[in-house]
């Protein structure tokens, strides 16, 4: 019998790392004691998704380090802690959409252990095994069995009085508020939240989620348990805990069902007591193939065509949370490789990315967007990326990195891809720099999309075949949202990009040069089959993924009343 290959010598043979990654990350493994596989991953030598395939070609299993995972508490419920000691075995998490349980166990190729895992959960519930050491998992079960998880549980425990919510622990999960706030941040990450807001009222603090780009309501609690669930926050997102009286920021960085989620947190005071944000920035979710942002075939063309260009500079447009962030990593993920520089100014780094050399804005140091510029252009940069184009500075200065022969991505605050024109201007950049060093401009939108499930279809009233520009006589349908428990009955379900893309050419660029107005500019853009937000968007309403009401809450459709 061939004796199996070892993971490095895999990797080689792929072509998938170099002699000198290996030597590095044998190196750290001797110094870590980690797993070679897990070793890689954290240098950057492979993607997730290579790490996840390679590891478990080679011993058949996926890792995980418990150290750093909240575990579910549905799943902690499939197992009891009798079960889970016997069988040295931890539930990390429990989708309950695919019925599917991830347990880690310390011999996850044991046939008779998977096998009594399975008539343990019961029948229709598929169990993932991960491994994972068996001190961790025994660690584990003795911090989380015991301890109520359910966020309705824990306020239980606190509602009854009996817990000191200022007095310290041993062990911190004997804490309900450590509890509380673990499980409020995960099921806000499960149930699909951009952000999380706490925010203190007069008698109460109200919790939202914001979903799919709309916040909801998902908790009030007593007044009482602010001042330990900030105390809480703080600590955890590295804040001054005896600062009041000031905005402060930090981060924090949990593993929850099995993937690395940061949150960048935020601290306001207000009337009624400090306001407490974090922003979920999920490295999954927000580094994706371009391919994969369920784009139109012809805007995808157009970003495509625009990112080939080898000099010019690509704005994309939109109001805040309209996925610009997405779009750009979505193309620098494309263009990162290692024969270039990719260089980005950001306000702050919100997701790493490997090879790609990160800088977040400090204006208190005196590193602001222009000045970060100056800089970069001594990195011997191929590529750069700019958070944001604020003033005549920035975007002069990034105009003439463009011109010196430099790929410049960068996002500016306007209503429309041809409103960034007359938006420039405004600023005080000339003609003569913008002339042929644009290469392109996206303006985009996030609308959310109608659940499948529940969603309604209904015949087209007459006013929205007016706003669609619809023959009256025509059978249209259209979808309008209802609401299930899939959807949490708001009736949508995710959320797709719409998107309007002009892409310059000789025509253009003497246009500008010329400073033609706006509608000028329109005509000649509609004349090369340009597609405008409200018209990306209709296609989107015809084939039934979103609805006509829907649209109307991010783009203006008033202008094509009567037309």
């Amino acid at each position: 019998m061939a004796k199996p290959k070892r993971l490095g010598d895999q990797l080689l043979e792929k072509g998938i790392i170099n002699q000198d990654q290996l030597e590095i990350a044998l190196y750290e493994q001797r110094r870590s004691g980690s797993r070679l596989g897990e070793v890689l991953f954290s240098l950057g030598f492979l993607t997730p998704q290579q790490m996840q395939e390679s590891v478990s070609e080679s011993v058949g299993i996926t890792s995980l380090d418990l150290k750093t995972i909240v575990p579910d508490a549905q799943a902690l419920k499939l197992l009891d802690e009798r079960f889970a000691r016997a069988n040295t075995v931890l539930p990390i998490d429990f989708d309950e959409e695919a019925k599917r349980v991830r347990v880690a166990a310390t011999n996850p190729d044991n046939i008779m252990l998977i096998d009594r895992l399975r008539r343990q959960v019961g029948t229709g519930i598929s169990v993932v095994p991960l491994l994972a050491n068996e001190r961790d998992i025994s660690d584990a079960i003795d911090q989380y069995y015991g301890y109520e998880l359910s966020i309705d549980g824990i306020l239980r425990e606190l509602e009854s009085g009996t817990v000191d919510l200022n007095a310290g622990a041993l062990d911190e999960y004997a804490q309900p508020m450590v509890r509380l706030v673990d499980s409020l941040l995960t099921d806000a990450v499960k149930r699909g939240a951009s952000d999380i807001h706490f925010e203190p009222e007069e008698f109460f603090v109200r919790i939202r989620y914001r979903i799919d780009g709309v916040l909801r309501q998902v908790r009030l609690l007593q007044k009482g348990f602010w001042s330990a669930m900030l105390v809480r926050l703080k600590v955890i997102s590295d804040m001054d805990i005896a600062e009041s009286r000031l905005p402060q920021d930090g981060r924090i960085t949990l593993t929850v069902s099995g993937r690395k989620i940061d949150f960048r947190a935020s601290a306001q005071p207000t009337s009624h007591g400090e306001n407490f944000v974090l922003r979920i920035l999920d490295r999954e979710k927000g580094i994706v193939p371009l391919e994969k942002l369920d784009l139109e075939p012809d805007s995808l063309d157009q970003v495509r065509l625009m990112i080939s260009r080898p000099t010019g500079i690509v704005l994309v447009t939109g109001p805040t949370g309209s996925g610009k962030t997405t779009t750009l990593y979505s193309v620098l993920n494309e263009l990162n490789k290692v024969d270039v520089n990719i260089m980005t100014l950001e306000d702050p780094v919100e997701y790493p990315m490997t090879m790609i050399r990160q800088t977040s804005i400090n204006e208190g140091a005196g590193m602001d967007f222009a000045a970060g510029i100056r800089s970069l252009m001594r990195q011997d940069p191929d590529i750069i990326l700019l958070g944001e184009i604020r003033d005549q500075e920035t975007a002069e200065m990034a105009l003439r990195a463009a011109m010196t022969g430099h790929k410049v991505f960068a996002t500016l605050h306007a209503n429309s891809a041809m409103g960034s024109i007359p938006r420039l201007f405004d600023i005080g950049v000339k003609p003569t720099i913008l002339s042929t060093n644009i290469a392109g401009i996206i303006a985009q939108r996030l609308v959310r999309k109608l659940c499948t499930h529940c969603r309604k279809p209904h015949p087209a009233e007459a006013f929205e075949r007016q706003l669609l520009h619809v023959d009256a006589d025509s059978e249209l349908q259209l979808y309008e949202p209802e609401g299930c428990e899939r959807c949490t009955f708001s009736g949508y379900k995710g959320r797709l990009a719409i998107m309007e893309t002009v892409r310059f050419d000789n025509e253009m660029d003497d246009m500008l040069l010329q400073q033609a107005s706006y509608k000028e500019l329109q005509a000649v853009v509609e004349r090369k089959g340009y597609l405008s937000l409200a018209e990306a968007g209709i296609r989107r309403v015809i084939r039934g993924e979103t609805s006509l009401e829907e649209l109307g809450r991010v783009v203006d459709l008033t202008e094509r009343l009567g037309g």
